[in-house]
């Protein structure tokens, strides 16, 4: 009798153990965070045992030594030189640089457009704000892939032909076929320009951190707006001359039926680059909208009651604090430009993807192709991020 109450009283024990482990959230979690990883594993080689059982039946060779093969396909714009004879490694190469050309010149574009919109939205003149507002209604409401077939077909598609090119100055030229512009042919010393252009530049930061430091020790304000002009324009044009002006131009030539000489920028390009410029500065117009917005009232009748003129108070007190606000979700906007990019196959502009699908089409290599757009745009992403993160960390508020 004695040996049945002992064993239903560790019976009892253990199932009282089991059940506070399995009501207890710590072992809970564990459990299930253990049963996700391997259901993770197992839907990961299933899909890797597939994909190799189908690539073996369609005598489909797996890996990139592809990469190294010849293209056979010409790109219409490149920035490094390329030509059919090029692997197609390098293919892919000209398609990620145009499409880092894209992203940087569109976030750069579209954020001046965005802070100008945003700013004008809030204007006190009635036919500024207005047309800010119907500008932001109309480009938020309307698909990216619109605004680039409205630029491409819509715009630039009905320019004069080339013999009839519009004259623009400086010697350039605006047609059907693009836009051409005076090439220019650097001599033997430009080097030095470079490295001044670049001296000139770490100097002038030098000397703002110094005018900074100056002004919360001293409380007397050094203007660097003029020592920064002088340093970033006048060292490289002063390298310029000592090195006997070592550049010159292939101005573009205007024929009978084309235009001969000169660099030629493609409808392609400009079109994607006006539509993403135009339709992210919408949303970024926005946030800088609600990042002004987002800045106490009593900031700026404080900055009033001071005597500080209305533009200087929105540049130097209204601007500054809503930065902390602007950045967060600018980040976004900057990484939506750069994944819109990919657009650039529906009117033929050599970005990554449309490259990429080519090599596909040739190659078979679809896992592997797609498997490098994924990691590209994904590192693109990851640069992005980290980097307006740490501009943001600049920014932020700094307790005492």
């Amino acid at each position: 009798m004695t040996h049945q109450v002992a064993d239903s009283s560790s019976l009892t024990r253990s199932g009282w153990s089991f059940q506070s482990a399995l009501y207890d959230p710590t072992i809970r979690g564990i459990f299930f965070q253990a049963l996700t990883i391997v259901l993770l594993v197992a839907l990961i080689w299933s899909i890797a045992h597939n994909t190799a059982v189908n690539l073996a039946r369609a005598n489909i060779a797996s890996g990139f030594g592809f990469l190294n093969g010849r293209a056979g396909f010409e790109i219409g714009q490149s920035l490094i030189q390329y030509s059919s004879d090029s692997t197609y490694g390098r293919a892919l190469l000209v398609g990620f640089l145009n499409t880092l050309l894209i992203a940087v010149t569109g976030i750069i574009t579209a954020t001046i457009i965005g802070f100008i919109i945003g700013i004008g939205r809030l204007s006190r003149n009635w036919l500024i704000a207005k047309l800010c507002t119907v500008y932001v209604e109309v480009f938020r409401n309307i698909p990216p892939l619109l605004v680039i077939f409205f630029w491409y077909s819509g715009v630039l598609a009905i320019l004069p032909n080339a013999r009839d090119s519009l004259h623009l100055p400086l010697g350039s030229y605006l047609n059907n076929r693009g836009l051409a512009f005076p090439k220019p042919i650097f001599g033997d010393g430009f080097w030095l320009v470079g490295v001044t252009f670049v001296v000139a530049i770490i100097a002038t930061v030098i000397t703002a951190r110094w005018a900074h430091r100056r002004q919360a020790a001293t409380g007397q304000p050094f203007h660097t707006i003029w020592v920064s002009i002088g340093l970033i324009v006048g060292l490289p044009l002063l390298a310029f001359l000592i090195a006997g002006a070592p550049l010159s131009f292939d101005f573009p030539v205007a024929g009978k039926f084309n235009l001969t000489g000169g660099s030629v920028i493609g409808p392609e390009f400009m079109s994607l680059f006006l539509a993403l410029s135009f339709y992210t500065a919408a949303f970024i117009a926005e946030i800088v909208r609600s990042g002004i917005r987002g800045v106490p009232k009593g900031q700026t009748e404080a900055a009033a009651a001071l005597g500080l003129h209305p533009s200087a108070i929105t540049r130097l007190v209204v601007i500054p604090q809503a930065f902390r606000i602007i950045i967060p979700p600018l980040s976004s906007q900057y990484l939506n430009l750069t994944k819109n990019s990919s657009l650039a196959i529906a009117i033929g502009f050599a970005d990554l993807v449309a490259v990429g699908s080519t090599t596909l089409n040739q190659t078979g290599q679809s896992v592997e192709v797609i498997l490098i757009w994924m990691v590209i745009y994904l590192a693109i992403s990851i640069v992005t991020s980290l980097l307006m993160n740490w501009f943001n960390a600049k920014m932020a508020l700094v307790e005492r």
